[in-house]
Order: C-alpha cells, then structure tokens, then sequence
C-alpha cells in the first residue's frame, strides 16, 4: 500500500496562501488585460474607420463612375495617411501605389494591374461584406506583425437623391505593431504584479504560520514534558485570541494535574511508610508467636482432638503471617529504592540444584542443566525467584514441571514451566500485579500474592526480566532472562 504524502501544518498554510494568491491574481490580472487589450484595439479600430471615411467623404463627388488606374491612384492616395496606405479596387483593376505609399515588401504586392485575389491579405469574407456597400475591418497577422484592414465601398448618389454602389472598394492597412507593443507590456505588467503578489502572499503565509506553529510547537513541547513527568510544564499566554485561550486552558489542566499527582504520591509515599513500619513493628512479636507456635505444633499431637486441631491451625497462620509480613518488608525495600546486589560468580546449575534440593524439590522436578554455566549475580536473590516459580508451578500446575536452563555469552534463561492447562488469557497481564490472585476462590493460605511481584522486582534489579506465556502443548512457562554480568550494586558497569 503506498502511504499518502502528509504535509505539514506550515506547508498546507504556505500552500494555501500561494494558492489563493495565484487564482486571485491571475483572475484580476486576466481579467484587466482581457479589457484592456479590447480597449486599446477598439479605439484604434473606431479611429481608423473614422479617419479613413472622412478623407473618403472630403473626396465627394466621384470624377468618375468608372475609374481608371490614375483616378484609383488618386483615391488611394486620399484614403492614405502617415499611419496607413490603402489600395483602391475597381472590378479587376486596383491602383498603382506610389512606391513612398508601398508596404514593406512580401506584405502587400504594389504596383501594376492585377486581380484583387492576389492582394492576399484581404480576405473573401471581407471583400463580400466591403462589395455590398457596408464598412468592414479584420485584424490580420502577416509574419509576425499585426495589422487591420479596413474596407468600404464608394457610393453614387443619383439625382433623385437615391445612392448606389459604385463599384469601388478601398481598403487601407494600419499596422497594429505600437499597440500590440502596448499590450505586450500590459501583459508583462501583469505578470510582474501577480508574481509581487505572489511574493508578498508567501511572506504573509510565513509570518501567519510563525504566529500560529509558534504556539503550537510551544504546545507540543509542554504536552511532552508533562507526558515524560515533568508537572511543571507550562506555556507563555499572549494575547487574547483563540490559541492564548488553549494555552490558558492547557496551563490550568497542567496545574491541576500537578496537584493531583502530588497528593497521589504523598498518599502513596504514606502508604509504603505504614506498611513498612507495621511490617517492622509486627517482627517482634512474631517473633515471639512463632517461638510459641513451634512449642505448640510439638505438643499438638499430645492434646485432645480439638486442642491439637487449634494448635496446628495457629502455628500454619503464624507461619503464614510471619511469611506475609516479610514479603511487605521485602517489597517496601524496592518500593524505597534500598534494595542492592551482593554479587558473587556462581555455578548456576548448582544454584538451581541447592534450591530445589533445599525445599525437597528435586524428585518431582525435572531440569535440563548444561554444565559450566556461570554468571555473576546475586545467589540470594536468584533463589527467590527460582523458589517462587517452582512452588507456583508445584501448586498450581500439573506435572511434570520442568526448569530449563540455557546461555548465550552475554545472558542466561531458566524456563520453568508446568503441563496443566495454563493460564487464562485474561490472567496474563496481571500475573506480576501484587496481591493479585487468578482465581478469587484460591484459599488465602496459598499465598500473599506478593511472590512473583517480588520475583519480577530481583529480576529488573539484576536488569534482567521475568515473562510468561502459555505454552504451545498446554501449561504455563515462565522465563527468567539475566545478564551473565550484573551491574555492580553502584550502578556503574562491572
């Protein structure tokens, strides 16, 4: 698919202004030479046929109502003036020209007896109108110059005061060059106003999309720093049009969205604080309650049924609140920003092995563990995570669950992975959320809800990553990816 050509805000403005410059311009501009060139023709034309008649008219009456050559000289000669010359006709004959009268050579034949047709410029249509008594002009090119011929038909006038056609035609030729010259530079003013309109239309175009785009870009920029946290982006208002109305408008949302995200983290700062105090606060005497539990779960086997049931139940919860209250410790360290590497060069096949064989895992957990797989992090943590992943897939999958591990020269995967029937495809995105449980009817005993959010955290905190997927055969499979080489816990490179 070919992608469509966008253009800028500034270019749609520059060419829209050109645009209008150009029709307007051309419109006005068109339009005025188009009258204007009329003008200048139909006045020289009306002056023309006017000369021309009047000196007819002063040569009143005919010596002859059938003229020879020297009498068709002679009225050419009248019908002549210093801007024209003329050539008199009469049936076959026309008058000899003087040669101070005689065209430019090749544009009229002068001289001698010879048929009208060969005058070639006059035009049939012409000498039709001319020969039934009316006054008609043309405007011929003959190369390259313009000229307009004017023809008119002799009249007699009888006694009776009726007139007739005496069958003498004139026609004089008036070049038209001073006027095309005329209309010429009409023209080329023309042109020179349109293109200084079209100049001044592009700088207006530029200076209206400055004024606009400037605010935008402003705009824009604001917009972007508030979206990357910044909360105290703001515009400069000027002026009082529709764009300082927006940039007014803008600097009031961001405001209040500064004082909304403020109480935000104050509030959630406060309640990282007290979870973390309580948490400190409830160590010590779970201290003392699991000291207490564990003489209790000794003797349950001794006390009567019920006794013995109450006893077992409240050293599991004390286990499970000591548990609770030490993922909140855990996680407020992350929350806090404190939580730092203690790296060391482990063997990670052996890593995975003492942690399985340390919570009796290693019989119901498959592992493919090439050897001489080695990376520098921090063991603590890595066994959290691998703890965390096999007691959930334990728990909540079928077997066989597997780990998998596997390297490149810069990270390592472990796969750990169960056969059940996964997870659903609106559970995958929250897997990770804390205090969140895929199925609302999970006992509470399962679990806070907090280890694979902690197991993420040491993830990222070795700037690795944990995902899961559902695998393509069924069951779930988390994939732990970490660099063979941490950062050093300052956070600059090993």
């Amino acid at each position: 698919m070919t992608p469509r050509l966008s253009l800028g805000l500034r270019a749609r403005l520059l060419l829209a202004f050109a645009l209008l410059c150009v029709v307007t311009a051309a419109a006005v501009a068109g339009g005025l030479y188009v009258q204007a060139r009329n003008d200048i023709l139909q006045r020289t034309q009306d002056a023309a046929v006017q000369a021309m008649t009047s000196r007819l008219q002063a040569h009143y009456p005919l010596p002859s109502a059938a003229p020879g050559p020297a009498e068709l000289d002679e009225i050419a000669a009248v019908a002549t003036d210093q801007n024209s010359f003329a050539v008199a006709v009469y049936r076959e004959m026309h008058s000899p020209l003087a040669p101070s009268l005689a065209p430019p050579r090749g544009r009229w034949r002068p001289g001698g007896r010879a048929p009208v047709s060969d005058l070639g410029m006059i035009s049939p249509e012409l000498r039709q109108m001319v020969a039934g008594g009316r006054t008609a002009w043309q405007r011929v090119v003959r190369q390259g110059e313009p000229f307009l011929i004017i023809g008119t038909s002799l009249l007699i006038t009888e006694p009776n005061r009726t007139t007739r056609v005496s069958g003498i035609e004139v026609y004089g030729m008036r070049s038209l060059l001073a006027e095309q010259r005329s209309i010429d530079e009409l023209a080329a003013s023309a042109w020179l106003t349109g293109g200084a309109a079209l100049a001044f239309a592009v700088v207006l175009a530029l200076l209206a999309t400055r004024g606009v785009l400037r605010p935008v870009r402003e705009l824009g920029r604001a917009a972007r720093l508030l979206g990357e946290g910044e909360m105290r982006a703001r515009i400069a208002v000027n002026g009082s049009d529709e764009l300082a109305d927006v940039a007014r408008t803008f600097n009031n949302t961001a405001a209040e969205l500064e004082r909304h995200v403020k109480q935000l983290r104050e509030m959630e700062a406060d309640a990282r604080r007290f979870v973390a105090d309580v948490s400190h606060e409830l160590r010590t005497p779970l201290a003392a309650l699991a000291a207490v539990a564990d003489i209790l779960d000794e003797e349950a086997a001794q006390l009567p049924e019920p006794a013995g049931r109450a006893a077992r139940l409240v050293s599991q919860e004390t286990l499970n609140l000591t548990a609770l209250v030490n993922d909140l410790i855990e996680i407020s360290r992350f929350d806090s920003g404190v939580a730092a590497l203690a790296l060391n060069e482990i063997d990670m096949a052996e890593l995975v092995r003492a942690t399985l064989r340390a919570r009796g895992w290693s019989e119901p957990v498959h592992t493919e563990l090439p050897p001489a797989v080695t990376a520098r992090l921090d063991p603590r943590r890595v066994d959290v995570i691998l703890a965390n992943l096999v007691g959930n897939a334990l728990r909540h999958g079928e077997p066989p669950v597997s780990v998998r591990l596997s390297a490149d020269p810069h990270w390592i995967a472990l796969e750990v992975r169960d056969h059940g029937p996964g997870l659903d495809e609106a559970v995958l995105p929250h897997v990770f959320d804390r205090f969140y449980k895929a199925s609302a009817a999970r006992a509470r005993s399962e679990g806070s809800g907090l280890g694979l959010a902690i197991a993420r955290e040491n993830a990222r905190l070795h700037r690795g990553d944990l995902t899961v997927t559902n695998a393509p055969d069924g069951g779930a499979m988390f994939t732990l990816r970490l660099p063979r080489r941490a950062p050093d816990p300052d956070g600059g490179p090993e």
